[in-house]
């Protein structure tokens, strides 16, 4: 009965723990991130094929950078994370786990998945994921309670996952180069990463918007001019959303896809402005979730449809 007792407490515990990983690394923000970076991997021109292993080798050295990122940043900011609604329970702002425990956890993981994208894509991808995990976890963090423009600085980490897979792919990373065996220019991969940096503005936005409460008591600005939601955020929203229609043309227009995903595309941007056009008209929280929730439709139906109606075009 005992032992029984013991397995079962042993068994809670360990389920505990991982859940409690899960949360330290965002995993459901994780994957989003890392979706991207492999859809632009598989978006490449030069990659044929659907090879199975690469992309779970990519997936989960993704998975280690993200997740490394996001642990220093809950270790960094475990008092005000205790001071909002949302984010009181993660593991270490509730104390379930230590600060020197979230960042041996941070080394280990961002260490071993900038060696994956080296040993089995290249030094550029390698590179670029440091660079990015160093930008999140260490510029973007702690100037989110300086001032607004932390947002802006934020957005690179966002969109770099599209050039990190795009990068893995093709080693190319100038925007004038042409990828090897096609005739389409590296400005594409460029295009992608511009489609994500761009969408970051209304999505953030709109969350900063809905949770401005829990934000300003942890003293965090992160709304244009670090004041409440004012038309000015919802008119920036509007003018983000606008410059992701000419840029998510881009792909069609550089010959990596066709015109089937260029009118989803343009719809999807066209659905984004007019929620943003809402926001300013309506100014209140059912607007912004209208935003945001769009915005989280937004990514994954833009990113498949690329890739559904990818074309390669031969030198």
């Amino acid at each position: 009965m005992m032992t029984r007792s013991l397995n079962s407490s042993a068994s809670f515990s360990f389920a505990s723990k991982v859940k409690d990983y899960f949360q330290l690394i965002k995993f459901t923000l994780s994957f989003t991130v890392v979706f991207s970076c492999v859809i632009c991997y598989l978006l490449a021109p030069n990659i044929i094929g659907f090879d199975l292993k690469m992309i779970i080798i990519l997936f989960i050295a993704g998975l280690l950078v993200t997740g490394s990122a996001n642990a220093i940043n809950q270790a960094v900011e475990k008092d005000t994370d205790a001071l909002m609604k949302r984010t009181g329970k993660r593991p270490v702002a509730d104390g379930r786990m230590s600060i020197a425990e979230a960042y041996i956890f941070a080394i280990v993981a961002g260490v071993i998945g900038v060696w994956m994208m080296y040993q089995f894509f290249n030094i550029s991808a390698a590179l670029l994921s440091a660079f990015s995990l160093f930008l999140y976890a260490y510029i973007y963090t702690p100037l989110k309670k300086v001032s607004s423009v932390s947002v802006l600085v934020g957005a690179f980490p966002g969109a770099i996952p599209c050039l990190i897979g795009w990068v893995a792919a093709t080693n190319l990373f100038s925007p004038f180069a042409v990828v090897e065996g096609t005739s389409i220019s590296n400005g594409a991969g460029w295009a992608l990463f511009g489609i994500q940096f761009l969408w970051q503005f209304p999505h953030f936005w709109a969350i900063a918007w809905v949770a401005h409460g829990d934000y300003a008591k942890a003293g965090f600005k992160l709304l244009p001019g670090g004041r409440p939601p004012t038309k000015m955020t919802a008119l920036q929203s509007i003018a983000y959303a606008v410059m992701m229609i000419p840029v998510g043309m881009l792909p069609f227009y550089l010959g990596l896809t066709g015109v089937t995903s260029l009118w989803i595309v343009t719809f999807a941007n066209l659905f984004i402005v007019i929620q943003c056009v809402r926001l300013y008209i309506s100014m209140d929280v059912k607007a912004a979730r209208r935003v945001m929730f769009s915005s989280y439709i937004y990514l994954p139906v833009v990113l498949l449809a690329l890739l559904a109606d990818k074309i390669v075009l031969a030198t």
